[in-house]
């Protein structure tokens, strides 16, 4: 039986894409556990999904037609790989993995063992790192106000990086043991079989951004831990897909947010986020030389937040 799956959604990042399954196979090849890779394309138009399945014929390539978004592709290779089908031999454990992103030896394993052997951890991710090796958040505790203010309004330095913005102290990446968080960035996170039997797969209702966070708020309130596992280290170029587009992606990201909001915060936290985010784009629309495009995608923000 096969011991983990591994999902990767691309969407024109060929070149990254063969870099990351590559280094993903090499990995296993050489470290275990045994795997099996999907990946599901939407709708490049750069030959991603041809390309992949050249390179390596033993993927599971699906090509979709249209954009499918981040949740909805993990859910078309989660249905694939068995979840939601009765009788499925399914596997230990899911890695949803990036396609910009480059597996350092022995990080697979690393994070299948560190999230098979607690049985009260459903979920793990790795240590990030940018590309030219400088350390990347990988882990947060979940969003609240306080988060907020700092990406909205003017914040002491300080806190930007500290446990007032929902970081971890540097202290807990260094020790090299696995520690407790809230959720685990989606560029690198592992999750037992057990918790996605229990919880069921990606809300739809993300296109893009936060669909890991929601998921993860759902697992902590099923009685889950989640831990980060510094130890195991992956390589995360970072929003390569969607820097393509950044007006789109603004957009895509405050739309989730507010549903993230408006599904885990109370009535009256949810009211104060909407009125934050709305006085913070009234405010970016001030930002000097911002483009036509940036300034609408504030607009359209800005309206979402007071109608949602």
């Amino acid at each position: 039986m096969t011991e983990l799956a591994v999902v990767v959604v691309t969407w024109n990042v060929r070149e990254l894409a063969l870099d990351a399954v590559g280094s993903l196979l090499r990995d296993v090849e050489a470290h275990g556990p045994s795997t099996e890779v999907y990946v599901v394309d939407s709708a490049s138009s750069d030959g991603t999904a041809d390309a992949i399945t050249r390179a390596f014929p033993q993927v599971h390539v699906t090509a979709s037609p249209e954009n499918l978004g981040f949740a909805r592709a993990n859910n078309v290779a989660l249905r694939q790989i068995g979840f939601g089908s009765s009788g499925a031999n399914l596997p230990n454990a899911v890695y949803l993995l990036n396609p910009d992103t480059i597996t350092q030896p022995g990080a697979t394993r690393t994070l299948y063992n560190a999230l098979l052997n607690d049985p009260k951890v459903g979920i793990v991710g790795a240590q990030l790192a940018y590309g030219d090796g400088s350390f990347q958040h990988g882990a947060f505790a979940f969003p609240g106000l306080r988060q907020l203010w700092v990406e909205l309004f003017p914040t002491p330095g300080r806190l930007v990086e500290s446990g007032f913005n929902g970081r971890y102290p540097p202290e807990a990446y260094q020790s090299q043991s696995p520690f407790p968080v809230d959720f685990v960035l989606g560029a690198a996170l592992m999750l037992r079989r057990e918790v996605i039997e229990q919880t069921g797969i990606f809300d739809e209702a993300f296109f893009m951004y936060c669909e890991e966070i929601d998921w993860a708020w759902r697992i902590h309130k099923a009685g889950w831990g989640a831990r980060c596992v510094p130890s195991a280290r992956v390589t995360h170029l970072s929003g390569q897909s969607s820097a393509q587009v950044r007006p789109r992606a603004l957009l895509n990201l405050w739309t989730s947010r507010l549903l993230l909001f408006r599904k885990h915060y109370p009535p009256w936290k949810f009211m104060l986020a909407k009125r934050m985010i709305s006085i913070g784009m009234q405010r970016k629309l001030h930002t000097p030389g911002i483009s036509a495009e940036v300034a609408d995608a504030y607009r359209q923000i800005d309206n979402l937040a007071r109608q949602s």
